[in-house]
């Protein structure tokens, strides 16, 4: 009886496989990725893992800078923060439980921002950090599952999604609860709006594509799915009538954003990587409006065309950190604390910087950086060790650095001409104090 039960499910999972138009099974999807890395790759001879170009320096006088804090393309630039690293704000919350990152972003407003707590509680805080408004639309079974918040803002609405499959929208003025629905998976992905849409993927690989005012589904798009669940987020931008989103298993699929219809799918990995998919990090996705760009933690840094997704280079990098592009250069960190800067158009690096060179070989191999920001002409990078590191990219050089936490943090946020860091327990506030 074991034995014929065994049967039936093998041969379902080989039915699903071999019928399943988008199965990594169909050997011409594995010859399109092994094709286009043998045509496209930048350096592929060889890894570079030690300093380039020390010397050089970036003639960066023409920078433009910006106080985005939103953006479909996720394409941030340089930000208006000259500033040093002077704390001035602390934003309290009770401390989240069961993470070991804090890859969530507040909903900063010109007067305050909005951030969540353990129980998913959504707090308004004032510009002085002074409690507006907390509110909690969970039940008290859901409460115990320790929901995660992901925002996004919509005029005077706020729009969550959670990791326990709950989607709803309240107003940012009293917190009250505008509606709310349930998926049948949780989400993995920041949230994206486009007019009366709002875009998110949710575990199983699928975009959802939802009506802002009441939460009903137009459309969704299921992908391709893994056996285990990833343990990084996914990326979605909106370029033009375009979503543009990853998955666990590598692919970037762009999608029709009125029909989700599928324009174009760029599947990076093979097949083995279906299995390994917890251990499978991709960066953001970052666009210019011509070229997406993107990294992940196999050594594969990506331009791709938006309009066709055909592989415009690929360069050897090992990072899932979020790229910054500013004019013809792209600015990257890699997962062992190198900072790269990269002609944009070609791909070629043209300077490498050991960020972690004060660090003593055995303390290095323990620290992984987090994430990024850039302000003016100084780039801050926050690590697993709680520190945050300053760095002149005229010059490539470490110039400051800040103790934050007893260990990881989230990316830092500038706005407003101040930066922010999440911390577990509270929100950090650094001012324009000018370095010296």
């Amino acid at each position: 009886m074991n034995r014929l039960i065994i049967l039936i499910i093998s041969l379902f999972f080989i039915n699903q496989c071999s019928l399943n138009e988008n199965s990594r099974i169909w050997k011409d999807k594995e010859n399109n990725i092994t094709n286009q890395k043998n045509v496209k790759k930048v350096f592929s001879e060889k890894k570079i893992t030690t300093q380039l170009n020390q010397e050089l320096k970036l003639d960066l006088t023409k920078i433009k800078t910006n106080n985005k804090i939103v953006d479909n393309k996720n394409n941030y630039g340089f930000q208006d923060y000259s500033g040093s690293i002077n704390k001035i704000g602390n934003y309290k919350f009770s401390k989240l439980e069961n993470v070991n990152q804090l890859n969530f972003k507040p909903i900063f407003l010109d007067d305050g921002l909005i951030f969540f707590d353990k129980k998913g509680s959504i707090i308004r805080y004032d510009d002085k950090q002074k409690v507006l408004w907390k509110k909690n639309h969970y039940s008290k079974f859901e409460k115990k599952l320790k929901p995660k918040l992901n925002f996004a803002l919509d005029d005077e609405n706020l729009l969550v999604t959670d990791n326990i499959a709950k989607y709803y929208s309240v107003n940012i003025n009293s917190g009250e609860l505008n509606w709310s629905k349930n998926n049948t998976y949780p989400f993995n992905s920041e949230i994206k709006k486009d007019k009366n849409k709002i875009f998110v993927v949710d575990y199983k690989n699928t975009l959802r594509c939802y009506n802002i005012n009441d939460g009903s589904e137009y459309w969704n798009l299921p992908t391709e799915d893994s056996f285990t669940i990833s343990s990084s987020n996914f990326s979605l931008i909106i370029v033009g009538e375009m979503v543009i989103f990853t998955n666990s298993i590598g692919d970037v699929t762009a999608v029709d954003v009125e029909t989700g219809l599928i324009i174009w799918q760029l599947p990076t990995q093979s097949s083995s990587i279906i299995n390994e998919t917890y251990n499978f990090k991709v960066s953001k996705l970052v666009s210019d409006d011509k070229s997406i760009f993107f990294s992940n933690n196999k050594n594969e840094f990506y331009s791709v065309d938006v309009k066709t997704g055909i592989t415009n280079w690929i360069n050897e990098i090992n990072s899932n950190l979020t790229p910054i592009i500013s004019g013809n250069l792209l600015f990257t960190v890699s997962n062992d604390g190198y900072l790269y800067v990269i002609e944009k158009n070609k791909g070629n690096i043209i300077r490498i910087t050991d960020l972690y060179i004060n660090y003593k070989t055995k303390k290095r191999k323990n620290i992984k950086p987090i994430g990024f920001a850039i302000g003016d002409t100084k780039l801050y990078l926050t690590n697993t060790d709680g520190k945050m590191i300053v760095v002149d990219l005229n010059i490539g050089k470490v110039v400051g650095e800040e103790k934050i936490a007893g260990n990881f943090t989230s990316r830092p946020f500038i706005f407003n001409q101040n930066l922010f860091v999440i911390r577990n327990g509270s929100i950090i506030r650094y001012d324009l104090k000018i370095f010296r």
